[in-house]
């Protein structure tokens, strides 16, 4: 996570200034740096991440993915909480609470999603997402090696989200090899759950590079907006 932080602003200080072939529309001034970042990222999938995450899918039982995934979704829920509570979301809050509770108890440590069986929906918050509901702007669209996706203002917030996480703050035996087993693992269901998707956009897309832009954006308009319409996007009648 230090790692991302460290990454996230080095980029940053490395393309201010030397911006290039602007892109105002698709608010990407970094456009052929972000290329060939991503152009790096993708040889580095297709070779390490895409056959390590088969690999998991065709060895690991879907119900042992689904623990997994389970389990690093509940360590991320004081995040959320804290992020919930940041945006004055208290309905939403009360529900990672009582899902934090429910699933790391009945749940066996969040194996098991007990929490979505009582009709506790689930929802993730970041950082990021509080800056945007505050009214701070993403800034310009980059790609970060290893990363992906990503603008200043999500850089920033996956900086602050490791100040919110408690288990930044915890004391244990091999904290470091505990750490960086759970990013490792939170790349791994990320990329599994993600196989099929990602082939097919690279299948369909003249540009997969700008359509992978575009999803991010709207994936993150989206979180931002808890689901709801974009209301500038709803027809006058």
């Amino acid at each position: 996570m230090h790692l991302r932080i460290f990454t996230s602003v080095l980029l940053v200080l490395s393309l201010t200034g030397c911006a290039t072939n602007p892109n105002p529309e698709a608010n990407d001034p970094f456009e052929p740096t972000n290329r060939a970042i991503f152009d790096a990222n993708d040889a580095l999938d297709k070779a390490i991440a895409l056959p390590i995450a088969k690999a998991y899918v065709d060895v690991v039982p879907e119900f042992a993915r689904t623990g997994v995934h389970n389990f690093l979704s509940n360590l991320n829920l004081p995040v959320t909480f804290a992020n919930d509570v940041l945006q004055g979301e208290v309905d939403r809050a009360g529900q990672t609470l009582a899902r934090l509770a429910i699933n790391s108890t009945i749940g066996i440590g969040g194996l098991i999603d007990v929490g979505t069986d009582l009709d506790i929906p689930a929802h993730t918050e970041d950082f990021g997402q509080t800056l945007a509901v505050w009214g701070v702007e993403e800034g310009p669209y980059l790609m970060l090696p290893f990363f992906g996706p990503s603008n200043p203002r999500d850089g920033i917030g996956m900086g602050v989200d490791i100040f919110l996480d408690p288990l930044t703050y915890a004391k244990y035996n091999d904290k470091a090899f505990w750490s960086a087993l759970r990013f490792g693992g939170e790349v791994l269901d990320a990329r599994s759950r993600n196989i099929d998707a990602l082939d097919a956009v690279e299948r369909s897309a003249v540009d997969y590079y700008a359509a992978l832009r575009s999803l991010y954006r709207q994936q993150r308009e989206n979180e931002i907006r808890n689901g709801k319409p974009n209301p500038q996007a709803l027809p006058d009648f």
